[in-house]
């Protein structure tokens, strides 16, 4: 059964040009002022196919000479950095409750950004929402259209590469499919760029590999909160088979009572939800008459509180908010020992926005770690927040749009 690869970001399986070009102009990006002689160095290429690379990106104009090098003795090398501004791209995120557009340069510097509340439709009546998302985000950047080079689309749900679906997984829109083929060639005809799509987690991932100095590693985790896990693999986002990889829970399918009783004893690995279940705990609290600042800031509301209420009470050291969090980072440190122990991570970052909380509850989540993990891949992973906060599925759905027009440079 053949994988439907149009469409979908180009992962691992590359020819020998686009490999090289990827791995040229991402170095020049992330280096630059840069020489010849240093590219060559580090990407252990011999100097003549680098010159032979430069030139064209040069002629191109994708690469400019900036001047000269320090030089130790003999001719100073000429110095190159990327033309960042020959091009733009467009990053969204079609998240559970919005939909988020960015344009950025080719060095993934942003330049205008939008945010709508998604549409409360079926997942194949989302294109006009996103293709206005689009429209609107180009233009508030004030750049011309045919300047766009690719648009990236990080999206939640179940991506399945060899029937060419991804499926909604919120059965208040009804679990829908859509073909995401139908849906980028939608948006690639009205705005005449390649569209590429890929789940919201695996582009999380890459944002920060890409953008985050403390995730540029070969093997990482991003936990995108309770909903999805992205992946990074020998330098590369792994997606599994089908392009499904990373669903740190189990589904319930079954209306059966035993089966129901058999998925509620799997405490760990039932889903919480992106807010890791604290707003219907601190709901349930307030039920309960316990006195908190949590309804207060929600304006006396209990229907209107959110994860954000929740996080501000513990930092004024609220007695319920503070157990609240601290209880969701215990519950999610037994699952992160759990990817430790199963993929030995250099670095786990943690995100969706639970991560504001910082230490109240980065610290029990590695507490439990230290509890569940084996001493050998714990020892050498970092746990950290996320760099790029709510931005990292739009930041790492432009960034790896980037990488396609590198790639095919």
């Amino acid at each position: 059964m053949a994988i439907k690869s149009e469409g979908m970001f180009t992962y691992h399986i590359m020819q020998d040009r686009e490999r090289k070009n990827l791995a040229i102009l991402e170095l020049i990006r992330k280096r630059s002022p840069i020489s010849k002689a240093e590219i060559s160095r580090t990407l252990g290429y011999n100097i003549v196919t680098i010159t032979n690379y430069l030139d064209y990106y040069i002629n191109k104009k994708m690469v400019l000479e900036i001047g000269l090098d320090i030089s130790s003795g003999g001719r100073r090398p000429e110095l190159l950095e990327l033309n960042a501004r020959i091009g733009y791209v467009v990053g969204v995120d079609i998240g559970p409750e919005t939909i988020s557009a960015i344009v950025s340069d080719l060095n993934i510097k942003m330049v205008s950004e939008i945010s709508y509340p998604r549409p409360s439709v079926n997942m194949e009546d989302l294109a006009p929402g996103i293709a206005s998302a689009i429209e609107d985000v180009i233009v508030k950047s004030e750049i011309e259209r045919e300047a766009v080079k690719a648009v990236g689309i990080g999206i939640s749900g179940i991506v399945d590469y060899y029937s060419g679906t991804i499926r909604d997984t919120d059965p208040a829109r009804g679990r829908t499919k859509v073909n995401f083929l139908k849906l980028t060639k939608a948006i690639e005809e009205r705005f005449n760029a390649p569209v590429f799509i890929g789940n919201d987690a695996s582009c999380a991932v890459f944002g920060e590999k890409a953008l985050n100095p403390g995730a540029d590693v070969d093997n990482l985790i991003y936990v995108y909160s309770d909903v999805g896990c992205g992946i990074i693999v020998h330098g590369d986002v792994y997606i599994g088979s089908s392009g499904c990889s990373g669903e740190p829970q189990i589904m319930l399918k079954s209306s059966q009572d035993n089966d129901r009783a058999q998925h509620k004893k799997h405490t760990f690995m039932r889903p919480w939800g992106v807010d890791l279940g604290v707003v219907f705990e601190a709901r349930k609290a307030i039920s309960k008459k316990t006195p908190t600042e949590i309804l207060a800031l929600a304006g006396g509301d209990a229907g209107a509180i959110t994860k954000e209420n929740v996080i501000d009470a513990a930092g004024k050291n609220d007695k319920v908010a503070l157990e609240i969090i601290r209880s969701a980072g215990r519950d999610l440190g037994v699952r992160v020992a759990y990817f430790i122990n199963f993929l030995n991570p250099a670095v786990v970052i943690i995100g969706g926005g639970i991560e504001k909380a910082g230490d109240i509850f980065l610290d029990p989540l590695k507490e439990s770690v230290r509890k569940f993990a084996f001493e050998e891949p714990m020892n050498i992973v970092k746990i950290v927040p996320s760099l790029l906060g709510e931005n990292a599925i739009v930041m790492g759905a432009a960034a790896l749009a980037a990488r396609e027009v590198f790639i095919r440079a």
